[in-house]
């Protein structure tokens, strides 16, 4: 199985479709309920939802999921079913292969109920019709033409004594979404410096994202929050709460974190911990939603056109 424990639970959608082709009389036996096994469609749709919930069970591959909703219906032909399964969950993984077996399984039942009418139907398909949500939502390329730039703070990065592994992890990260890094600096634990460092890469470097790494703890020094409130137009709360809500289901000290998020005039700045996992754990909650913020800020609103 992968590891999926990095990823967000969003809600995810996956319709799948199969096709019973039948001899002739048999749609109008099932609608006049001459079936000796009994009414085949209710028996699939029981059979549909109990293979969606049990599909991690069959597929090795696939996660056990906690489904929200499987809806099984029917549309009828002349001589055929076709069957239609949806499938809803709020979780890491899509839900396109527990569409696809409920509908694959409904095909059987229908078969099984049939088949001493019928030797010769035939199961002509399953396809997935549609998924939302995750991977499909996460576009190629989508963060293109975006300028960022990784601002690490912290007094014992800037002597030596530290490694800054956070920062050019961020760094890397940003890469991989297509962002361009236009600068990486260290820079002490110091308000004035801090302050400035934010406002020039907004002001006049007029960058769209700045992500900070470090200061954001309960230490003497640590007043990275409180400068980057002092230099934002307006404070963004949703995503500090999504970045320590991600990283407090993998560690309890993800609390602690007094991280803020707001926009100075285009640009927004997000902290961002100076440890490299709990920065890793929090980009793996901002990406990809962030990118959607880009948009509205250009005047897009939630178009999801690019």
């Amino acid at each position: 199985m992968r590891d999926i424990s990095s990823k967000v639970s969003t809600l995810r959608i996956a319709v799948a479709q199969a096709s019973v082709q039948v001899g002739p009389g048999l749609i109008e036996k099932i609608q006049q309920g001459a079936i000796p096994k009994g009414d085949p469609l209710e028996v699939a749709k029981i059979a549909a939802v109990q293979a969606a919930k049990q599909t991690s069970a069959i597929i090795p591959y696939c996660h056990p999921l906690p489904l929200d909703f499987v809806g099984v219906e029917y549309e009828l032909g002349e001589d055929r079913i076709e069957i239609i399964v949806t499938v809803k969950a709020i979780y890491k993984t899509g839900v396109e292969m527990e569409a696809l077996t409920g509908a694959s399984v409904a095909a059987l039942t229908i078969y099984d109920m049939l088949k001493m009418f019928d030797e010769e139907m035939v199961i002509q398909g399953v396809r997935l019709l549609s998924k939302k949500g995750g991977k499909s939502d996460r576009r190629k390329g989508a963060g293109k033409g975006l300028r960022a730039a990784v601002l690490v703070i912290g007094d014992e990065i800037v002597s030596g004594k530290k490694e800054d592994t956070a920062g050019r992890m961020i760094a890397g990260r940003l890469d991989a979404e297509s962002i361009v890094v236009e600068e990486y600096k260290k820079i002490p634990d110091d308000r004035d410096a801090i302050a400035k460092a934010l406002i020039d890469y907004a002001d006049r470097g007029g960058l769209d994202l700045v992500l900070t790494s470090g200061g954001t703890a309960f230490g003497a020094s640590d007043f990275t929050p409180e400068v980057t409130e002092s230099v934002v137009d307006r404070i963004i709360p949703g995503i500090p709460e999504a970045l320590r809500a991600h990283g407090q289901q993998r560690s309890p000290y993800s609390m602690l974190s007094r991280g803020r998020a707001g926009i100075r005039d285009k640009t927004i700045i997000i902290n961002l911990p100076g440890s490299t996992r709990g920065a890793s754990e929090s980009l793996d909650a901002l990406f990809p939603g962030l990118k959607h913020s880009f948009r509205m800020l250009r005047g897009e609103g939630h178009s999801k056109k690019r």
